[in-house]
């Protein structure tokens, strides 16, 4: 058989190149990329105020990116089969975002990792941020972030697991650390078998903290189920805890205002809530431990033997 022109060659060989993965899908457009950092890049002409929303297809990635415009929605395809795991973006996070808003949904994030001890999943810098039924996994951290103005962080129905160092740095990590001026609310979410650091650790000015599993059996070296560090209103209910034994410090399951009285804390509503140790253990802590100074709304709790409802400190 005599060999194809150049021309007729290239045409047969064109679907090949095109059949390349480009699993990154601007859902507005319809066009594919071949990383995520391109996909976003590409949105930047849909506008500053415009939501993108970018498509993932089923796969693991080893790669990160950061979003510095816009707003985006960061959506598995399919939730679960979407993993970024073992890098960072700037030594931060897997996503680091900094645009208007953000949206991730259906993302696992697994073994992040960096030299400060603070290798996250998501590090939120600029703009409000919506996390739903993601994962976070094996990592130094799972949500990180720190902004001076208002922003409204909303984490629902997804899983925090194996995260947190007390011991790698001398700061520790935490499975969510956030600060700003307006309100995080954590919903419908499982906390389990930490590694260090408080589960839940907030500096900000009002919580809806409502609805989550905190289980510290398996958990090793941690401290609080939630720590609100500067004190906080709002609503802590309908939370099922119980602590392990390897703690290092299990002298309560929530804290409030432990480091500074910032933000008021009168009117702080706890009610609704289960508290209990995991067998076999004898120690007695509080499940408020309250060092704000001000009245606190602290209603009906269940509380298992040895956990007594309040501390003040």
């Amino acid at each position: 058989m005599r060999p194809l022109p150049p021309l007729i060659a290239l045409a047969f060989a064109a679907p090949l190149a095109a059949q390349e993965p480009r699993p990154f899908t601007i859902a507005e457009t319809g066009q594919s990329y071949a990383t995520l950092d391109q996909a976003l890049e590409a949105a930047k002409p849909r506008g500053e105020f415009t939501w993108s929303t970018i498509v993932i297809a089923p796969g693991r990635y080893r790669q990160c990116a950061v979003q510095n415009w816009g707003r985006t929605v960061f959506k598995a395809q399919t939730p679960g089969t979407v993993v970024f795991e073992g890098t960072a973006c700037e030594g931060k996070a897997a996503f680091v975002l900094r645009g208007r808003g953000a949206v991730v949904d259906g993302i696992v994030f697994r073994g992040i990792r960096v030299s400060d001890g603070n290798g996250a999943g998501i590090r939120t810098e600029i703009g409000d941020l919506t996390v739903s039924n993601s994962m976070f996994l094996d990592s130094q951290e799972g949500i990180l972030g720190g902004v001076s103005g208002p922003q409204k962080i909303v984490i629902d129905h997804s899983t925090f697991a194996g995260l947190g160092q007390c011991d790698e740095t001398p700061d520790c990590a935490h499975s969510i650390y956030l600060a700003n001026q307006g309100q995080v609310t954590v919903t419908a979410s499982r906390f389990e078998r930490g590694r260090g650091g408080h589960y839940v650790k907030l500096r900000v000015p009002r919580v809806e903290i409502s609805g989550n599993s905190f289980d510290d059996t398996q958990g090793a070296k941690t401290n609080y189920m939630i720590d609100l560090s500067e004190g906080a209103t709002g609503t802590i209910s309908g939370n099922t805890m119980v602590q392990g034994r390897n703690k290092e410090n299990w002298t309560a399951f929530i804290s409030v205002a432990p480091e500074a009285r910032t933000y008021s804390s009168a009117g702080l509503r706890i009610e609704g809530n289960s508290a209990r140790l995991s067998p076999g253990e004898t120690r007695s802590p509080a499940f408020v431990a309250d060092a704000s100074k001000q009245r606190l709304a602290i209603g009906a709790n269940t509380l298992g033997p040895g956990v007594r409802p309040y501390e003040a400190r």
